[in-house]
């Protein structure tokens, strides 16, 4: 199991070792030549009531980790093993699933559903995650009926609840999906997720596709939810901004691997990967006494189907030494840090400066 920063909280999630390959088949045959190592040993906690944020370039695995996670795809390798003692495996004890979590990665679809309740998912295209020919109602009302918790009038009265909570009018609950702007769109697809009351909520670049002037109003929402439900969220970016804003601890992936892991504040002013040191440089400063030179990365990504030996960041590390092409880092305590990286002790990176109140 992989350490982790000292927490006084049992945590809700534990992702330990998650590897998730595609093969890749070829030929008449379809022979297996190779495998895309989507996210390749992956391990990290996720704690009640926390917002754990995963970030890295297009590509890097992290929205592969939330479906894993989901159980939307199972787990080439590693266990997903999640504590509530709400629910519990058939023919196990409460205090036994609670103690040592339940292996989410194991469980057969049957045993899955119960925590299909618990898990929900925000995707990233609010349009193309809502069926075209369903009415509000019937998109929010589906996983209810599903899970056969209301039917009837209270059916309708917990759509018409719902809605309220995330912004809308309950009298357009026989509205379709093309009468709604995009941001009341992911306010549908927001309702949808609560509406099993769950408890670990996975959102996977759930503001990207939104205007700007719309974000902030999403991530109020969604933040006023977590406080009103006890919400855990693992939320999936890109936007380096919007993670500083909503995030409590982040955890920074490329291709495939973890690199670094941190609290929020931590991270952003003194990163101590050189990975997390060029995406801080990239993010815009619109106070000029902030404003740095922007790390530019030489060379290309990494194939995750061939990836390089040693650490996989070595190609484009501009403080890469011999040792980084042979000997794969660890994942490690450095101060309040987790990073992989053999010489995060003495290299001294550039993060974002807080503001000053004068």
């Amino acid at each position: 199991m992989t350490q982790t920063i000292a927490n006084p909280k049992a945590p809700l999630l534990e992702v330990i070792h998650l590897k998730k390959y595609f093969p890749i088949n070829k030929g008449v045959l379809s022979r297996h030549v190779g495998d895309v190592r989507a996210v390749d040993d992956v391990s990290f906690e996720v704690y009640p009531r926390e917002t754990l944020a995963l970030v890295g370039e297009s590509g890097c695995g992290k929205t592969t980790i939330g479906r894993c996670v989901a159980r939307a795809y199972k787990p080439t390798a590693g266990q997903l093993r999640y504590r509530d003692a709400a629910v519990q495996p058939r023919g196990t004890r409460a205090s036994d699933a609670t103690a040592d979590g339940t292996d989410l990665a194991t469980l057969s679809e049957r045993d899955l559903i119960p925590y299909r309740r618990n898990i929900r998912m925000i995707f990233q295209d609010p349009f193309a995650s809502l069926n075209p020919r369903m009415t509000v109602f019937n998109i929010i009302a589906n996983p209810l009926k599903i899970h056969k918790l209301a039917k009837g009038k209270e059916l309708e009265d917990r759509v018409a609840e719902l809605m309220r909570q995330v912004g809308l009018r309950p009298e357009y609950m026989r509205r379709y999906p093309h009468a709604f702007s995009g941001g009341q769109r992911q306010r549908i697809v927001i309702a949808r997720a609560l509406a099993l009351d769950p408890r670990l909520v996975i959102a996977d670049e759930a503001v990207s596709a939104l205007d700007v002037s719309v974000r902030a109003q999403i991530l109020n929402l969604m933040q006023d939810l977590q406080d009103q439900f006890d919400l855990t969220y693992l939320f999936i970016s890109h936007d380096l901004s919007v993670v500083e804003y909503v995030a409590d601890r982040v955890a920074v992936m490329y291709v495939g691997k973890l690199v670094e892991l941190a609290s929020t504040d931590n991270l952003f002013r003194k990163p101590k990967h050189p990975y997390t040191e060029a995406l801080m440089s990239a993010i815009p400063k619109p106070d000029p006494r902030l404003r740095s030179k922007r790390i530019i990365l030489g060379g290309e990504v990494a194939d995750p189907a061939n990836p390089p030996t040693g650490c996989y960041f070595h190609p484009r590390c501009r403080y890469a030494q011999e040792r980084c092409k042979v000997e794969t880092p660890p994942l490690r305590p450095v101060g309040d840090h987790l990073v992989a990286c053999h010489f995060a002790e003495t290299l001294d990176l550039a993060g974002i400066p807080a503001v000053s109140a004068s």
